[in-house]
C-alpha cells in the first residue's frame, strides 16, 4: 500500500515507518519537524514538510494519492494540556479535523489513529479493557476521546475505516539500533533515567513512594515502541482487508514499578543514577495497566520486546550511540 505517515519523523512515527518498510509498503512522511527529527527520516521515503494546521499543506499531501494513512501528529504532555488547553485544542482537535477532511476529499479511507489509554481516566478496574468507562482526567485524554468520536461519525457518514490504538507508556528504541534519534526535552521516566546515566542530569525525581503497590511506587504499563509499530501496521492491514473499524487497547497487562525500572536501569547501564523520592504528583493513580486480549484475538498481536531488560537495554543502546559513549 501507499501509506502517508503524519508525524513520521517523531519517536513512535519513525519506528512505524521502519515497520511499514519492512512489510513492503511504500511510505511518505508528512511532518513539521517541531518535535520530529530529520535524523529519523529514511532516505528511500518521500518527505513532505508541512503542518496539519495549514489546510493547503495537508490537502496537497493527500492529493498525491494514498491507500491509507497513519496519524501520529499530536501534542501528548498530559500535564501541559491542563495548563494550555488551547494549544491542545488547536493542534490535536483542529489539526486532526483538517486531516480527516483532506483524507475523505481525496478518497483515502483507511486510517490508523494513535490514541491513548488516557481516554479512560481513573481506573475502576484493572487491567483496563476496551469497555472500561471513558472519563479522562486530563485535557490531552479528552482530545483523544473526542477524535475517536469524530472518526466514528466519519465512518458512518463518509465510509472512513479506522483503527484507534490506545496505550499508556511507549518506551524503548529500535532493537536493531537503526533508529536512535532522541526526543527533545523528554519528560518520561526511561529517557530521564538515561540522561542521568549519561551525566546529562544530576539526578531523577520519583514522585511518591507511599502508594499501595509492592514497593510503594507507581506501577505503569510500558510498551516497547517496536511492539507498537508492529501493532500499527497489523491494524492498518486488518482494516484495509476487512473494511471494518476497530478500537483496541495495547498493553502487557502486567506493569512495572518506578523503583523496579530504576534498579534495572542501574544494573543494565552500570551507572549509579541518583534518585530522590519526592511528593506525589496530583492525579497520578497508583497503578495503570491495560489488557491487550482483544488485540491478540483480532490481530494476533502480542508484545515481544516489552520486558524490562529490552526496554532499558535498547534505550541505553540508543543513548550511548547518540552521545558516542
Amino acid at each position: 500500500m501507499k501509506v502517508l505517515v503524519i508525524g513520521g519523523a517523531g519517536y513512535i512515527g519513525s519506528h512505524v515507518v521502519k515497520e511499514l518498510m519492512a512489510k513492503g509498503h511504500k511510505v511518505t512522511v508528512f511532518d513539521n519537524l517541531s518535535s520530529g527529527l530529520v535524523q529519523n527520516l529514511f532516505p528511500e521515503n518521500e518527505f513532505i514538510a508541512g503542518n496539519i494546521l495549514y489546510t493547503d499543506d495537508i490537502d496537497g499531501a493527500f492529493a498525491r494519492g494514498f491507500d491509507a494513512f497513519i496519524d501520529l501528529a499530536a501534542f501528548k504532555a498530559a500535564g501541559e494540556s491542563m495548563i494550555k488547553p488551547e494549544k491542545y485544542s488547536i493542534n490535536n482537535i483542529s489539526g486532526t479535523m483538517n486531516i480527516l477532511n483532506a483524507a475523505v476529499k481525496h478518497n483515502c479511507l483507511n486510517m490508523v489513529f494513535s490514541s491513548s489509554a488516557a481516554v479512560f481516566g481513573e481506573p475502576q478496574y484493572l487491567p483496563l479493557d476496551e469497555n472500561h468507562p471513558k472519563n479522562p482526567t486530563n485535557y490531552y485524554g479528552f482530545t483523544k476521546l473526542k477524535i475517536e468520536e469524530f472518526m466514528q461519525w466519519y465512518d458512518q457518514l463518509k465510509g472512513l475505516k479506522f483503527a484507534a490504538l490506545r496505550y499508556f507508556n511507549a518506551a524503548g528504541y529500535d532493537p536493531e539500533g537503526v533508529l536512535y534519534g532522541l526526543e527533545r526535552n523528554p519528560a518520561n521516566l526511561l529517557p530521564v533515567m538515561m540522561e542521568a546515566a549519561c551525566g546529562k542530569r544530576e539526578k531523577i525525581s520519583i514522585f511518591g513512594n507511599d502508594y499501595p503497590t509492592r514497593d510503594g511506587t507507581c506501577i505503569r504499563d510500558y510498551i516497547h515502541v517496536s511492539d507498537l509499530a508492529v501493532a500499527h501496521v497489523m491494524a492498518l492491514e486488518y482494516i484495509a482487508d476487512k473494511k471494518e473499524s476497530i478500537t483496541l487497547n495495547l498493553g502487557t497487562g502486567n506493569g512495572i514499578t518506578v523503583t523496579e525500572m530504576l534498579e534495572a536501569a542501574r544494573r543494565i547501564t552500570g551507572k549509579e543514577i541518583k534518585a530522590e523520592y519526592v511528593g506525589r504528583r496530583a492525579g497520578d493513580p497508583a497503578q495503570l495497566t491495560a489488557s491487550s486480549a482483544l488485540a491478540k484475538k483480532t490481530l494476533g498481536w502480542e508484545p515481544k520486546f516489552s520486558d524490562v531488560d529490552t526496554l532499558i537495554g535498547s534505550t541505553w543502546q540508543a543513548y550511548r550511540k547518540y552521545f558516542g559513549l
